[in-house]
Order: structure tokens, then sequence, then C-alpha cells
């Protein structure tokens, strides 16, 4: 709203200073800030509102040290970050921007299932909470949305590759080498609806999801949505429940994020900037610049939530926090076309995810055997492996940090090596 307001008074007043919020760069500041200020003030007044009403952990004793003293901890502390994330957007951000309208979506939608989730876990004393398959319906219903806007909405498209118009004259020097002189003219772009995405590793790192379809004839690609459509179901699903596991142990899912939303950043500024997407060699995506300023509010977010959710924690995000984070995170990457770097960036959830796969496909499989279920892990997910061996809440959540940050360079280096 705010940058509406400026650009009045810049048209109409020529006001001094209006014109910086032309800038993505300054409005995504203004985001961190503003999202910093409302969960680390803010916060703490909502914890206590949440402490005076009884909003409080019920834990399920899995034996692990320290667990029974978590109980009562105020949760449902996802709407901090949900009100931090919401707030700057609004304020900052172009609200006639499709991707912006998608990750508005996404946050009150997801953040709407986390929060009944949660309800029916406090105030209705039901430890199971919402039921699996009305979660994964509320997954699978943003996956459509996104899935139909990205491929039917006549805003969302990529930049072809640029060709140069440049033409050679003769060269009238005596090198016997140089032949001809190059005179450069400009680039020419087309804009195009598409489903390409992005392969890390690859030099020609596009990759088209019609490809898939094409032996079925030459009209076949206006079908593609059959197979991008339960593909963008699948990531979003995938990427919130992997979030919602890591929410375990104090901090660990909250500072996963802010590293993955930070590198995602960086990604949708460089992919929205024609310049520099064009140095790297990177997919184009005109307007996508902006989802710079949504993440930002996200960093920030997730950081000052992080001052009360670090060990001992203060508040619990709740499902209202964790289903969203993780769905933010895998629209996210599928708007910037990077959702298959997911796997890599997002290598912690993934982690996460495959240990409790691993252990109860493994589990059945022995009891079907041998009458007796065996177990990979300790215990699942995979941070209560360590905890079970002995490791300190606050050890497993910086080593966690760490091979975060190490996954997210790698990621950011794949822009360049291929």
């Amino acid at each position: 709203m705010l940058y509406y307001l400026f650009e009045y008074l810049r048209e109409e007043f020529h006001m001094p200073g209006a014109n910086v919020f032309q800038y993505i760069s300054f409005r995504a500041a203004m985001a961190v800030i503003t999202s910093l200020l409302i969960s680390m003030v803010y916060g703490k007044n909502l914890i206590e509102f949440l402490r005076k009403k009884q909003v409080g952990e019920s834990v399920r004793d899995l034996g692990l040290e320290g667990q029974l003293e978590k109980k009562g901890t105020p949760t449902m502390g996802g709407i901090i970050i949900i009100l931090s994330i919401l707030v700057p957007t609004l304020l900052f951000t172009k609200l006639d921007n499709i991707y912006i309208q998608l990750m508005i979506f996404t946050t009150i939608w997801m953040g709407m299932f986390g929060f009944a989730d949660d309800y029916i876990k406090v105030f209705r004393n039901n430890k199971d909470g919402l039921r699996g398959k009305t979660k994964i319906l509320g997954q699978v219903t943003l996956g459509v949305v996104v899935g139909v806007t990205m491929f039917f909405h006549p805003d969302i498209a990529i930049k072809e590759k640029p060709i140069s118009t440049a033409i050679e004259i003769p060269d009238n020097s005596d090198s016997p080498k140089k032949r001809y002189q190059v005179q450069e003219g400009d680039f020419k772009t087309t804009t195009v609806h598409s489903t390409q995405t992005t392969i890390p590793f690859f030099k020609n790192n596009t990759f088209d999801y019609a490809s898939l379809i094409d032996w079925m004839g030459t009209d076949a690609r206006k079908w593609a949505w059959l197979i991008y459509i339960p593909l963008v179901i699948l990531i979003i699903t995938a990427v919130s429940n992997g979030a919602n596991l890591t929410d375990g142990i104090d901090g660990l899912a909250t500072g996963t994020s802010a590293i993955i939303g930070a590198t995602l950043g960086l990604f949708a500024w460089l992919s929205g900037h024609y310049i520099f997407a064009n140095y790297l060699g990177i997919m184009h995506i005109p307007n996508v610049g902006e989802l710079t300023i949504f993440i930002s509010a996200f960093v920030g977010a997730t950081i000052g939530f992080l001052w009360y959710n670090s060990y001992p924690a203060q508040v619990f995000m709740g499902d209202t926090g964790s289903l969203t984070i993780g769905a933010i995170i895998g629209v996210f990457a599928i708007l910037i076309r990077k959702e298959l770097l997911i796997p890599i960036l997002c290598g912690i959830f993934l982690m996460e995810s495959l240990s409790v796969i691993m252990q109860v496909s493994w589990f059945k499989y022995t009891k079907r055997k041998h009458g007796e279920g065996r177990r990979i892990f300790k215990m699942s997910p995979l941070h209560h492996h360590y905890q079970v061996l002995g490791y300190s809440e606050p050890k497993i959540v910086l080593r966690f940090f760490i091979i975060g940050i190490m996954l997210a360079v790698v990621s950011i280096i794949t822009l360049k090596l291929r």
C-alpha cells in the first residue's frame, strides 16, 4: 500500500525522496526491519496472551531428556510469523503482482489449516488434531490453485534467451587475423508462456515439463497441465510436511527456514533482474523480483521468532507456523522455477522426512517377516535419533544449521557450476 501512496506523491507532487520506493532493494530492507520489529516486539505480547489463555503445548512422553519440561509452553506462535510476513508484504509490495497474490494466498490458506489443527489439539484436548486427510486436502487444494495459475495465467511468463542483433562490417585494418569489426545492436527478447524450470548442475539448464508428453503429438502440449499440476501438488505437500516434521526441537525449523528463505530471495532477485540473469545465463522471469520483498519479510519473521523459539523455547510455532512456512518455501521455489533445487536447498527437511519413511517402512517390513518390528534409527524424525544418543538440543540445532548453510552455498554455486 505504501508503494502506491509514494508513487502517487511522486507523480502528482514530485515529492523528494518518494522515488526510493521504486527500488526493490529498499523495500526489501524495509520489509526485513518491519517483520523483525513485529515478531520481536509484538511477539512478546502475544506469548503473554497465549500463556494467560493457557494455550500450552501437550507433550507426548517419548522418554527424551527435558521433554516433559516443555509441557505447557505456549503454542500457536506461528500466528506471530504469519502476521510478521503479511503486514510488510501489504505495506511494501505491488499488490497487483500475481506472484505476490499467490504468496499471500499461500500464507493465509495454510495458516488457517495449521491454526485449525492447533485449535483442536489445545481447546478440544485432542492430541491428534486435524485429521491427516484434511491437512492433505488443504495442501492439495493449494497445489491445484498454484498449478492452475502458473499454467494458465497470462502474466506468468519467462523471457527467452536474448538474441543479439549484432552485425559484422568489414575491417579496414591490415591485420590478417582481424577481418571484421562487430557492431553491437540491441538485444531482442521474447516473452513466452512456458512450463520450463531450471535443472541444477547442467549447462543447458532448462527443462520443459511439457516435453514429457511430446510423444502424444503436436497438440499435446496444451495438455501439459495434466503433468504439471500433480508435480506442483507433490512438491508443496512434501515441503510443507517436511517442515512440520522438522519442527520437533527448539529453533530447528525456524532457523533452517530462515537460511532457505534467504537463499530463495537471492534467486528471486537475480531471476527478476534482466542484466544479472543474462550475465549468469539463468532464466529471466519478468516481475518475479517483487517476490524478494515477500521473502525478506519471511526471513525477518523467522529470525524474529527464533529470538523466542531458541532453546529453551518460550513459545512453539505449532502447525500454524510449520505447515505455513513449509508451504511458503515450496510455492516460492515453484514460482521462481527452482523447485528442482529443493532436494539440495531443503536437505534438512528431506533428511527428516526420509528418516520417518525409512523407519516406518523398515519396521512394518521386519514385523511381517520376523514377527517383530526393527528400527533403523533410535527414534525418528532424525533429530530425535541424536537426542537418544545423548546430544543436547542446542548442539543438534547448531550442527543442523551448519549443514543447512552448506546446502545453501551448494545451491548458490549452481548458478555458475554447470
